[in-house]
């Protein structure tokens, strides 16, 4: 596990960007999406044999460790759910706020990934 900026409460500490910590991780935090993410890795791996470039297994490793970002701090999963919550909303300009939001939200926890 990585040292890392106080964000305030956080449930676990931010793990390394390898598969087996990031799963390790999940496994804590939301254990529900195990399957989805073996599935994504699986598709990663095969995209990288395919194309000949690790590059699909690193955007996979970013991608899930922004999620575990999000799922481990209790600050950016209420915001997040909230800003998801509201995306499909009636009021136009309500919708718009929740995807500025979650747009937000993504980009401090992958700025936060990457210190």
């Amino acid at each position: 596990m990585s040292t890392q900026t106080d964000h305030g409460h956080e449930l676990i500490p931010r793990p390394q960007q390898t598969p087996e910590a990031l799963r390790t991780a999940l496994a804590s935090v939301d254990p529900a999406r195990l399957d989805e993410m073996q599935a994504s890795k699986d598709d990663a791996f095969a995209k990288a044999v395919e194309w000949q470039s690790l590059s699909p297994v690193q955007s996979w490793v970013l991608a899930w460790a922004r999620d575990i970002e999000i799922a481990r701090r209790p600050d950016l999963s209420t915001r997040y759910a909230r800003a998801k919550d509201n995306l499909e909303h009636e009021d136009p300009g309500l919708a718009q706020e929740a995807l500025r939001e979650l747009s937000a939200v993504l980009d401090e926890a992958m700025k936060a990934i990457r210190e």
